[in-house]
């Protein structure tokens, strides 16, 4: 569990700590957030941990150290480590075409034009690896985006992870026959790609995908809260998922300008997902790309492994180039000239992307603090982390407000961490 908080080992202020607090305890007063919990372990020591706010507001529920909660994307890092370490056993190579294991994706059109009714499609130049879709350069995309063409026929066909109805196989095939955004390697547009590694896991492996994360990652970390669904005797700890007044749930606020004076979004919360909600039974298909719960603790012990270059506690999961290589960017520019000028709230320049991860160019392009090698990413519901090997240092941020387009939490939460290091 989460014990032996000590700020001095860590390097860090124990009085411009309590500016997190005030600032957690600001967002529950006015309420933007039901709860919300932060971390910071460094130089091996955790040096903050706090929870304030409840898990439940309608029950009255705290928000405790062992709340669990949706993770949604925070489980695209997971699952590119565990494709990883199939990769270290020699099973495949970064180049490699997805259609060598799943033929379905050989023939894959591009959208050219026209809308979802009547598509102008023409064939794709080049066959997507599996590189691309760890790097989300595929030409993918999500249903719930609203941006394009494509878009729309990944709704009318239901392309939906996590939550999807038919088994992980028979979805991905189904996504094969509809076009690509764009070309193969063009642009960076996030997207089922992590999905898609999950089915490529389960060919690669002989294993159910679900099967394979517990046995190669869960167990080996002693993630022991950490899954696709929450079992009955579990939920009491489970969190209830929020949305702002309004909220539909799933999807990003329109991109903003440079220096556009947007209103902030009314406080309040709407309830979009109680504890016996969507994730109180296993899902038909597992969500590679957002369908784990996790808890604080163990999604600590998953960053303690990376950190530490793949070991944690004597067990290895990758080697450390694996991690290194995994970590570095792999993008030939930031995100922002791959088309992606902003994501969720957080402008693009000065930010590339792994195997699995975003990560810091340019501190300053990036307009935060942070330091050059940090890598990170976050989930739908407002969660998540970075990992900064320069300042040896993990920081974790659970909540459950969804979409976390809605308020610039992780951004302000790297100014707070950043001010209260003090050697």
């Amino acid at each position: 569990m989460l014990e032996d908080i000590s700020p001095e080992a860590a390097g860090l202020c124990r009085k411009r700590l309590q500016r997190i607090t005030r600032w957690m305890e600001r967002q529950v007063e006015l309420q933007r957030l039901p709860g919300i919990s932060v971390l910071v372990q460094r130089h091996g020591r955790i040096g903050y941990f706090e929870a304030v706010g409840q898990r439940d507001v309608e029950a009255g529920l705290p928000l405790t150290a062992d709340t669990m909660f949706r993770i949604y994307s925070m489980t695209k890092p997971i699952t590119s480590v565990a494709l990883m370490t199939l990769y270290e056993e020699g099973l495949f190579q970064l180049d490699d075409p997805l259609a060598k294991f799943l033929p379905a994706f050989e023939r894959m059109q591009v959208l050219t034009g026209g809308d979802a009714d009547n598509p102008q499609l023409e064939p794709a130049r080049e066959l997507i690896t599996i590189r691309q879709l760890l790097t989300h350069t595929a030409g993918l995309t999500y249903g719930f985006m609203h941006a394009t063409p494509v878009d729309a026929l990944y709704r009318k066909h239901k392309i939906v992870f996590p939550g999807a109805k038919d088994p992980l196989a028979a979805i991905v095939d189904r996504l094969a026959t509809l076009p690509l955004l764009a070309h193969p390697g063009n642009i960076w547009s996030y997207s089922v790609a992590t999905d898609v590694l999950g089915r490529l896991i389960e060919v690669i492996s002989g294993q159910p995908f679900d099967r394979f994360l517990h046995q190669r990652i869960f167990e080996p970390l002693g993630m022991v809260d950490t899954g696709f669904h929450v079992p009955p005797e579990k939920l009491d700890r489970f969190a209830v998922l929020y949305g702002p007044p309004g909220s539909e749930g799933m999807g990003l606020q329109p991109t903003r300008a440079p220096n556009e004076l947007r209103p902030e979004p009314q406080p309040g919360l709407k309830l979009l997902d109680p504890r016996d909600g969507t994730f109180a039974k296993p899902p038909v298909a597992p969500s590679g790309g957002g369908g784990l719960v996790s808890t604080m603790s163990d999604y600590l012990r998953f960053c303690r492994m990376l950190l530490n270059k793949g070991e944690l506690d004597g067990e290895r999961l990758l080697g450390p180039r694996t991690v290194d290589f995994m970590t570095a960017n792999h993008l030939p520019g930031d995100m922002a000239s791959m088309g992606q000028s902003r994501f969720s709230e957080a402008p693009m320049e000065g930010v590339g992307f792994g195997l699995g991860f975003s990560v810091m160019l340019s501190p300053a392009r990036a307009q935060t603090i942070g330091s050059v090698g940090e890598y990170a990413w976050g989930g739908a519901a407002s969660t998540g982390f970075w990992i900064d090997p320069l300042e040896d240092m993990i920081v974790i941020l659970m909540t459950q407000l969804m979409p976390s387009s809605t308020w610039p939490l992780r951004r302000e939460l790297h100014s707070l961490v950043h001010q209260a290091i003090v050697d």
